[in-house]
């Protein structure tokens, strides 16, 4: 049997801020304003610091202003919220990133909605959840985001195919399933009480699994030709999906790392610019 091709990320997210970059340029030029960017984070888990390090030096890339707040990780639930509406009510700021997670303290829900919706740029919010859902202009969660471009750029139309997502944070799992759904496809969501897990997967002409445990997709569960997305990202580079025999299987499979992940940032980039261009012509 044929390998599955792989489904580049990285080459995919590295088109996407170029465009993002152009576009950015032109409004800049344009306005005589930069997009902007600030991202907020709590604490210094080391992980949560290289992902905002990271999205910072993407922002210089794509031609997008950072701006870093660095909160202790003591901070209250109240004092959390009152940085993100200041923020919020900032014009020079176009787009809100808070990196989670926040720290048990905290209300992450309640942080998130004192987000505007108009700079809700990783899609977290109510309002940009339900704009995902019901297929109104909006921001999606950039990684279900991401995922559809990747759908997108090979080809993949997911109307009248079975789509299993295993996950329902509300940041992953729920909202690619409602983007899934959006465009036709008949969407399963399976977690962990799920009843046999393998015969919903052997069922799916595309699986996204987004669940944070590693392997925990068998090459044997996946049905032949089915697009394989690994939206998970475990200790030691690895997915959700046991890359090794599952690519045997499927027709179309993410890497880990690769796949998704760049996606991810890349989505992020381009709907702050976006995000700027709506609010200038407001």
């Amino acid at each position: 049997m044929t390998q599955a091709r792989l489904m580049d990320g990285t080459a995919l997210a590295r088109r996407t801020v170029e465009q993002s970059a152009h576009k950015a340029a032109e409004l800049t030029a344009r306005t005589g304003v930069t997009p902007c960017l600030a991202t907020v984070l709590v604490g210094e888990d080391p992980a949560s610091v290289t992902y905002v390090r990271m999205k910072q030096n993407r922002c210089r890339k794509a031609g997008v202003a950072s701006r870093h707040v660095a909160l202790p990780a003591t901070t209250s639930t109240a004092e959390l919220v009152g940085t993100l509406r200041e923020l919020s009510a900032d014009p020079a700021v176009h787009g809100i990133l808070l990196q989670h997670p926040v720290g048990d303290h905290v209300d992450e829900r309640a942080a998130f909605e004192a987000i505007a919706p108009e700079k809700d740029v990783d899609g977290v919010t109510f309002a940009s959840f339900a704009t995902m859902s019901f297929g109104l202009p909006g921001f999606v969660s950039c990684t279900p985001g991401g995922i559809m471009r990747l759908l997108d750029e090979y080809g993949v139309d997911p109307a009248g195919k079975r789509a299993v997502v295993v996950g329902r944070s509300a940041i992953l799992g729920k909202p690619v399933g409602m983007l899934l759904l959006s465009r036709d496809a008949t969407v399963t969501y399976c977690h962990s009480r799920t009843r046999d897990l393998s015969a919903a997967v052997r069922e799916a002409d595309i699986v996204v699994a987004a669940v944070g445990r590693p392997r925990l997709i068998r090459g044997q569960d996946v049905k032949p030709g089915a697009v394989v997305i690994d939206a998970g990202y475990n200790p030691g580079n690895v997915g959700d999906v046991d890359f090794g025999s599952a690519v045997e299987r499927a027709s179309l499979i993410t890497p880990v790392p690769g796949g998704v992940g760049p996606m991810t940032i890349a989505t992020l980039l381009e709907q702050t610019v976006e995000a700027a261009a709506r609010q200038l012509a407001a």
